[in-house]
């Protein structure tokens, strides 16, 4: 059956707008995404103090090998083992009794010299001898005169005494024992502990990056004099007094490649004994201009070398390759890629792309435990 004519007129007009809508759809495009949100922080250069943690071993400020300067038998030990003795205090008695002999001995041989020395002076003046025999009078004389002190000198070395002062180790030998003049074992060894050295480890490659950094103006040095050292112990507490950088030894370790260091601390309570390892925290100067960024916002590539995203002109992300030198707190050392101004991407990387643009937000990493963390950005 055919449609009435009045029905078909309905429908076409029912159908007409339906088709010019749908027209009208395909003819409009899209609205453009929102670009995406991202938390940025503003790199300001500011002035930073650097410090080295660098591994070190105490060394005594003064050792003094105990040995015998004559031979004899130990008589007695005058010193407690182990005990801080003062300079000048005897510490064994070898058996005066030879060397007293050979003392007075030396003593009368010096009176009968210096008698006939005399005379021959006398008969000198009167022309009574010889000018040779009075030559060989002065010169026995003389003679006898250092062989007096030769023996005076070994018999003051049967009281052996400390050069230094320092607290005394163990000793070698005992009551009875047997020394000689040319032994080479000590009989003991005194060491000076107060003050006490630290030996510091330092490779050559950071003292080189130290040199050039102050060269170039990027580092300002104190004197070595002035530049304080704080000590960690072995048991990881912080040594209550700090030390004083001394000097930097000349000589690189052809195995380690590293040079020394070494800082003088007061030690007057003998905590620091000789050999101890410990850790020292060198002040290693200031960079007056430091470029400090937070390590959320670097970020490693697949070579693994550090990147960063910063919002560029007109509101862009900017991929850009960055040198690094250290870690300070939560950030990094940025040696080259950044600068003052640049404001670092450090939250929504994910979502970035370069040369596209972004909406920057400030980004608060502080958090009340004081460890970083990204807070939730808002929405686009």
């Amino acid at each position: 059956m055919r449609p009435r004519p009045a029905a078909l007129a309905l429908l076409l007009a029912v159908g007409a707008p339906a088709g010019g809508l749908s027209g009208c759809g395909r003819n409009s495009p899209p609205p453009p995404p929102s670009p995406p949100v991202v938390g940025i922080v503003n790199l300001q250069p500011r002035a930073v103090a650097l410090v080295g943690d660098l591994p070190g071993r105490t060394s005594p400020y003064a050792v003094a090998q105990i040995v015998p300067q004559v031979t004899g038998i130990i008589q007695k030990l005058l010193f407690v083992q182990g005990s801080n003795v003062k300079a000048g205090q005897p510490l064994y008695q070898i058996d005066p009794a030879p060397y007293k002999a050979t003392y007075d001995s030396a003593i009368a041989a010096l009176a009968s010299a210096k008698a006939l020395a005399e005379r021959y002076t006398n008969l000198r003046k009167q022309q009574a001898i010889a000018e040779q025999d009075y030559d060989n009078a002065v010169a026995s004389y003389k003679e006898a005169v250092a062989t007096l002190e030769t023996a005076r000198i070994n018999l003051g070395y049967t009281l052996v005494k400390s050069p230094i002062a320092g607290r005394a180790g163990i000793s070698t030998v005992t009551v009875g024992a047997l020394v000689t003049a040319d032994q080479t074992t000590a009989l003991t060894a005194i060491q000076t502990l107060d003050p006490i050295y630290v030996d510091i480890v330092q490779s050559s490659t950071q003292l080189l990056q130290l040199e050039q950094a102050v060269a170039n103006g990027t580092l300002s040095r104190k004197m070595p004099s002035e530049t304080k050292v704080t000590l960690i112990l072995e048991d990881g507490t912080t040594y209550p007094q700090k030390g004083t950088l001394q000097f930097t030894d000349v000589t690189v370790d052809q195995t380690t490649g590293a040079v020394t260091l070494r800082a003088l601390f007061p030690n007057s309570d003998g905590v620091l004994l000789p050999g101890m390892y410990v850790r020292a925290v060198v002040s290693e100067g200031v960079a007056p201009h430091a470029i400090l960024a937070p390590q959320q916002g670097i970020i490693r590539d697949i070579r693994g070398l550090p990147t960063a995203w910063i919002v560029g002109k007109n509101d862009k992300a900017e991929l850009r390759d960055v040198t690094v030198s250290r870690a300070i707190g939560n950030d990094w050392l940025v040696t080259s890629g950044l600068e003052g101004g640049d404001r670092l991407i450090v939250q929504g990387t994910q979502k970035v792309q370069a040369g596209l643009p972004v909406r920057p937000v400030a980004a608060n990493l502080a958090t009340p435990g004081g460890a970083p963390e990204a807070p939730p950005l808002p929405e686009n």
